[in-house]
């Protein structure tokens, strides 16, 4: 019996589109992101899904009224980006220039550099597949909708292929991940790009 995961990262925010990290602040869309849920509601036309779940962040609720408007869904706390702590809110050019020792280890490698006052990438990692999990179990031969962020999809697709590089997992905004899960077993069918 196979299950569908669709994966779908909300769409751009300004803090996105300034390339500043944005992680457990309660963003909205910008108007592109809007537009970019519209595209993409086009393109999801030909899927029935059976359930749909949320991260609890406004970005993604605001994805999830304009792709599925007031179909039922759940909404999980779990599926809420990583916590950047003290590099929230900051682009990249500030934070090599306000933190760049741990930064440049942490880009290097999330799971063994450290960042001030957020959620460590093993956690994380723990957070994002015990709440796929979840749904995976509640939805055993179902097609699931789940508007998350780019962060969560990373984390789970680089755990899926047991990869360490975690940035190169990272979907676009508005986009789509496809996973199969049948036999106890997961499967990457298309990357959100």
């Amino acid at each position: 019996m196979v299950t569908k995961l669709v994966l779908i990262r909300h769409g751009i925010t300004e803090w996105n589109k300034q390339r500043r990290y944005c992680g457990c602040k309660d963003i909205g869309l910008s108007s592109l992101g809007k537009a970019q849920a519209i595209r993409l509601r086009k393109k999801l036309k030909g899927f029935e899904f059976d359930r749909i779940y949320c991260s609890d962040r406004k970005r993604a609720l605001q994805t999830r009224a304009i792709l599925f408007g007031k179909n039922d869904f759940i909404k999980m706390k779990d599926l809420r980006e990583i916590d950047f702590g003290v590099l929230e809110g900051l682009r990249h050019e500030e934070i090599l220039k306000k933190y760049p020792k741990f930064y440049k280890e942490w880009l290097a490698d999330p799971y063994k550099g450290r960042i001030p006052e957020a959620e460590p990438m093993p956690i994380f990692k723990k957070r994002v597949q015990g709440a796929i999990k979840k749904i995976l179990q509640a939805g055993r031969g179902k097609t699931i909708a789940v508007v998350c962020h780019g962060g969560v999809i990373g984390i789970f697709v680089s755990s899926l292929l047991k990869s360490r590089n975690f940035w190169r997992y990272v979907p676009s905004p508005a986009s789509v991940t496809l996973i199969e899960h049948n036999n106890n077993k997961l499967k990457l069918i298309k990357e959100g790009r």
